[in-house]
């Protein structure tokens, strides 16, 4: 027994008594002998029985404590070689020394020992390589937390099978909710009969009840043109897998009855509230919509958003009753305000500059001071001949400020319109658009998930040529009290001829509607082709990246620049232009150095192969059928490989859908 069990604090007490009953009965045995000898006798027995009993207890005490030693020490055995947790030692070559019984029965084996970890379980390695504490594997179709003892070498190994499977059954059965829309509805049955509309909701109807049987959802119809589905996120995976094909059923389907009838799908996901997935749903229809239909946006909790689809141009609206409300609002919202100030993206083209000298001249229709915001250090060549063009007119030129000074300038009552994009990222300067809180959005490019918070107003119209096309069918809904003088015009023919190719490319009858106003408005054609002329030197650049032209994958064309060349965006488009009327080519791509940290990809295609999302895999955006990106602090044969491999992956999925 331990030594500190016989210091017992009564004992010192006890020896203290045994002193003072022995002085006393000394005391007495001088006058009563026959007293000390009795008290003596009974004194002794006494504390000879406490004695007796105190070495009984220890006795008991040692015995119960042998006993529990021995009961810990077989329940640490039987934790250590029965309990289903695995153990496993290593050493620093990465060899098993020791596992215990459970472990080795994980891999349905007698023993690990002497066994590499290469062989074993491979998959362990990068937890040690990188020192990580805990991480969760797979081995042998189970699931595991493994616990790494560094200086140890020591791994501890937690069946958590049955937790990972409640947990995915969990992730499995959470709700999703999906709004579809038929787009274009009501211009398509506009000028049907009813049994012609009749049978096509039937057509449409049939193929949607067909495609919510096989996959399990739960369907409705809630307007002529919208319905609601709610389902789980195991069915959303399967249509994921899918690639939404009811996309190309509906398509191919309304196509065959001479209808151009397609699908936009918002679905709301990865959140347990209803009312939130609702707006999830709702939000990510109007990103589907602002792209140009035709596709499915999955817009879950964390900000993602997730496409299918976007195989089709956007189809041209018959109708330009939204372009009337627009015009309208946007009058109101000048009138609330005390200026205007306009900003267009980074490196403005004749698009943007001619969309914005539209929105001042709107703008002075309303009384209201309008001001341009332009770097004149950082334009092309195009935009240059129109500035000094506009220098004729000094007080359109007095309207063309600098970022800095429009940040003197801006007020809590300044009114922004933000054209030609709708990525804060993009924008002249991002500082302005923190600044004003009262934003308007004018694009024609489709929507991804980069927007400017919380606009005012947003007309944004994917089918669009050109924002210059959509600011001019605003200024024909405006009060006639101002009339657009030639050089106005012509800088918004401009915009319109450079995105459309000289209405080669995204022309429909509006785009020659908005031209022909302009031209009724003065709008001189040969200034426009003085404009857009180039010079040799660009001419022979443009060449030597056509030049270096490549077919990685067939029908995709691939030119890259020097890396110590920077070539300017312009010229980079341009060279992605030629390359595209080449004989054999379905989309072409071409990468060079804009400026000392920054490489431009433009992308341009037929419409067989959606440019826009391969660009918006590198973090950039555009049309189905021009795009365009910007990759920062990496080389031009870095960006080609990155683009190559973007495409590999565009393709191997266009396969399998």
């Amino acid at each position: 027994m331990p030594s500190y069990y016989n210091k017992r604090l009564m004992r010192y007490p006890l020896y203290g008594l045994i002193a003072v009953s022995l002085i006393l009965l000394g005391i007495i045995f001088f006058y009563h002998w026959w007293i000390t000898a009795a008290g003596i006798v009974v004194l002794g027995a006494l504390f000879y029985c406490a004695f007796y009993v105190e070495q009984r207890s220890n006795e008991e005490i040692e015995r119960y404590i042998s006993n529990l030693s021995y009961r810990v020490k077989r329940v640490g055995e039987e934790a250590l070689l029965e309990m289903p947790i695995g153990i496993m030692l290593y050493n620093e070559d990465y060899i098993i020394e020791w596992t215990n019984p459970f472990m080795a029965s994980c891999f349905n084996e007698d023993t690990l020992v002497g066994r590499s970890l290469y062989d074993v379980a491979e998959v362990l390695l990068p937890l040690i390589k990188q020192e990580m504490h805990s991480e969760t594997i797979s081995l042998n179709e189970r699931k595991y937390r493994v616990v790494l003892k560094l200086e140890e070498r020591l791994l501890y190994f937690f069946d958590i099978t049955e937790q990972a499977e409640v947990e995915q059954l969990y992730e499995d059965e959470r709700t999703v909710i999906a709004i579809i829309y038929l787009d274009n509805y009501d211009e398509v049955t506009q000028g049907m009969d009813d049994q012609s509309v009749s049978n096509l909701n039937s057509l449409v109807t049939s193929i949607l009840n067909k495609w919510t049987m096989e996959f399990g959802l739960f369907f409705k119809r809630i307007s002529s043109d919208k319905f609601i589905a709610v389902f789980n996120e195991r069915i959303l995976h399967e249509l994921e897998d899918n690639k939404f094909s009811i996309l190309d059923e509906v398509r191919e389907a309304t196509a065959k009855q001479n209808v151009a009838l397609t699908l936009s799908i918002g679905v709301g996901a990865g959140v347990p509230s209803l009312p939130e997935l609702g707006e999830l749903a709702q939000s990510s229809l109007d990103i589907a919509l602002g792209r140009g239909g035709d596709q499915v946006a999955i817009r879950q909790a964390n900000g993602k958003v997730k496409f299918y689809g976007g195989k089709t141009n956007p189809v041209e609206k018959r109708t330009r009753v939204r372009a009337r409300v627009i015009s309208h609002a946007l009058r109101e919202l000048m009138m609330e305000r005390d200026k205007v100030m306009i900003l267009g993206h980074k490196f403005p083209d004749m698009d943007a500059v001619g969309a914005a000298v539209g929105i001042r001249k709107v703008a002075e229709i309303n009384q209201k001071d309008g001001y341009i915001i332009l770097n004149p250090s950082e334009t092309d060549t195009s935009v240059k001949r129109l500035l000094e063009e506009i220098k004729q007119y000094p007080d359109l030129y007095a309207r063309f400020i600098t970022p800095d000074e429009a940040l003197e300038m801006a007020t809590d009552d300044t009114l922004l319109v933000v054209v030609d994009t709708h990525k804060p990222s993009l924008v002249i300067d991002e500082r302005i658009v923190r600044r004003i809180e009262n934003v308007v959005v004018i694009d024609h490019h489709r929507r991804g998930e980069d927007f400017i918070k919380n606009p005012l107003l947003v007309y944004m119209e994917p089918y669009a040529s050109s924002t210059s096309e959509l600011v001019t069918e605003l200024m024909e809904y405006q009060p006639k009290n101002g009339k657009i003088n030639m050089l106005e015009a012509t800088a918004l023919l401009a915009g319109i001829i450079v995105d459309t190719k000289s209405f080669t490319l995204r022309t429909g009858s509006r785009t020659f509607d908005a031209a022909s106003y302009l031209r009724a408005q003065g709008a001189d054609t040969v200034l426009v082709q003085k404009f857009l002329k180039e010079d040799l030197r660009s001419y022979i650049q443009r060449a030597r990246l056509v030049e270096t032209v490549k077919f990685p994958l067939n029908g995709i064309a691939v030119a890259k620049g020097k890396n110590d060349t920077i070539y300017s965006p312009v010229l980079i488009a341009q060279a992605a232009d030629t390359i595209l009327t080449m004989n054999g080519v379905d989309a072409s791509f071409v990468v060079g150095r804009r400026s000392e940290n920054e490489v431009g990809i433009s992308a341009r295609s037929l419409g067989s192969v959606n440019v826009q999302i391969i660009m918006e895999a590198l973090d950039g955006g555009g049309h189905l059928s021009n795009a365009a990106a910007q990759l920062k602090n990496i080389t031009v044969d870095e960006a080609e490989e990155k683009l190559i491999q973007v495409i590999e992956e565009y393709m191997e999925g266009s396969q399998e859908s």
